[in-house]
């Protein structure tokens, strides 16, 4: 006799949990708990979380296909550590993206979400002021994924939040330099200042100036990392 296949309401159970465990673990992936190269091990996890090795194991399923993690036969799931060669291409994306998001909002955000960006802003400079560079990143995170939500383009939302998951690590490493962190709320007070003007062209180059400079960063710090390894 054929075994019953599960109840609609256990298979969306199921699928919640791993749902649920898949955003925890990538929540600790973003905030730098585990860092790039580091083994997730599945029962470890599931310990962790009080959950069974199912939802872990479909979770990590999903964290590969959202390029934060890597599997290897026999070795297992890695957190993904992102070529620096990569990351600069997808600089390059984020650049065109982000350009196409000041040009638009320039034109079209309202004085509600004008408000809420200024808002952002000014909390990123407090930050700045209270060197408080954990906090600065996530409004830092905070403020170009509201940029592009405000868009309204549901696609690009998407495909700008796949992309940037993928750069955080690298991100994170560039305003972990106190120096950075008041230039780089610099290059957020020109962008807001260039939106709030209704300036399109140039709300375009502040976000695009923003991007390369955040790139130059990204190459700048990889290049002297070796520099810094200690000597064998």
């Amino acid at each position: 006799m054929q075994a019953p296949l599960p109840s609609t309401i256990a298979l969306m159970q199921s699928s919640s949990l791993a749902n649920l465990v898949q955003e925890e673990i990538e929540r600790a992936i973003l905030a730098g708990d585990y860092a790039p190269g580091t083994k997730l091990i599945e029962a470890v996890l599931a310990q962790k979380m009080g959950v069974s090795r199912g939802p872990v194991r479909e979770a990590f399923r999903m964290l590969e296909e959202a390029g934060l993690v890597r599997t290897e036969k026999n070795r297992g799931v890695f957190v993904r550590e992102v070529p620096l060669d990569e990351a600069l291409e997808i600089f390059d994306i984020r650049a065109s993206m982000e350009e196409l998001v000041g040009r638009q909002l320039a034109v079209s955000i309202q004085p509600a979400q004008l408000k809420e960006i200024r808002a952002l802003v000014d909390a990123m400079e407090k930050a700045v002021k209270a060197q408080d560079a954990d906090q600065y990143h996530l409004l830092n995170l905070q403020f170009h994924d509201r940029l592009v939500e405000m868009t309204g383009n549901r696609k690009l939302t998407a495909l700008y939040r796949k992309l940037i998951k993928e750069l955080s690590l690298f991100r994170r490493r560039n305003l972990d330099d106190s120096l950075v962190l008041p230039l780089s709320v610099g290059e957020h007070r020109q962008i807001l200042k260039a939106i709030a003007a209704g300036d399109a062209e140039a709300a375009g180059k502040a976000m695009l100036r923003h991007v390369a400079a955040s790139r130059q960063r990204t190459r700048d710090n990889e290049a002297a990392r070796p520099a810094l390894a200690p000597a064998a």
